[in-house]
C-alpha cells in the first residue's frame, strides 16, 4: 500500500531553517531515520522508503508554497495514490510551537499552501499534518514571522518536536489516520 507524504515548504537556500518550512524538517527527519536520501524529480524533491510493508513516498515541493497542489497532483497521479492515502505537513500559526495536531480532513485555516492544494484537488478530504509554530509576532508582521527563522529556543526543541510529527506521520500510515490522531493530538 503507498502513501504519499507531502510536506510543504519553500525551495532555496534563502528559505531554510524558516518556520515556513516546518513540512520540509519533518520530512527531511524521515529520510534520515529510514536512511533515504531526496533527489530531484518533476515538481518535487522525492525519496521513497518501505516499513512494515507499507511504501511512503516523500515529496518536498519544489513549486514554492503557493503553487503546492501542482506537485501533489501530479504525483498523485504518477504514483496511482488516492486522495485519502495523501498526508499533507505544514506549518500552523494557530497552534503552539511544537504541537502536532492530525485531521482526517478540514480547510486551509488561512494557509496558502494548503489553498492551492484544495483548489487543485478540488476537495478538502484528504488527511493533514498541522506543526505548530506559535503566533508570537507583532500585529501586521506575520509574514516576517512565518518566513523568520527559528528562535534559539525553538532551535534547541525543534528535533525532539519534529521527532514526534515524524512518527505521527508513520503512524498515519500504518494504522490509518483515525487512530494516529488519538495518540498524537494530546501531544
Amino acid at each position: 500500500m503507498k502513501h504519499l507524504v507531502v510536506g510543504l515548504g519553500n525551495p532555496g537556500p534563502e528559505y531554510a531553517g524558516t518556520r515556513h518550512n516546518a513540512g520540509f524538517e519533518v520530512l527531511d527527519h524521515l529520510a534520515r531515520t529510514f536512511e533515504v536520501r531526496f533527489t530531484p524529480a518533476r515538481y518535487a524533491d522525492h525519496a521513497e522508503f518501505r516499513h512494515k510493508g507499507r511504501t511512503f513516498i516523500l515529496l518536498k515541493p519544489q513549486t514554492f508554497m503557493n503553487l503546492s497542489g501542482k506537485a501533489v497532483r501530479y504525483w498523485m497521479d504518477q504514483e496511482d495514490v488516492p486522495l485519502e492515502r495523501v498526508l499533507v505537513v505544514s506549518d500552523d500559526l494557530a497552534l503552539p510551537f511544537g504541537k502536532v495536531r492530525l485531521r482526517s480532513s478540514g480547510g486551509a485555516g488561512g494557509h496558502n499552501g494548503l489553498t492551492h492544494i484544495i483548489e487543485v484537488l478540488g476537495s478538502e478530504a484528504f488527511p493533514r499534518l498541522r506543526f505548530g509554530i506559535g503566533s508570537v509576532f507583532p500585529r501586521g508582521r506575520q509574514s516576517d514571522f512565518v518566513l523568520g527563522r527559528w528562535t534559539p529556543e525553538e532551535s534547541a526543541a525543534l528535533p525532539d518536536r519534529v521527532e514526534v510529527a515524524a512518527k505521527a506521520v508513520v503512524q498515519v500510515g500504518l494504522l490509518g489516520v483515525a487512530q494516529a490522531m488519538n495518540h498524537f493530538n494530546n501531544r
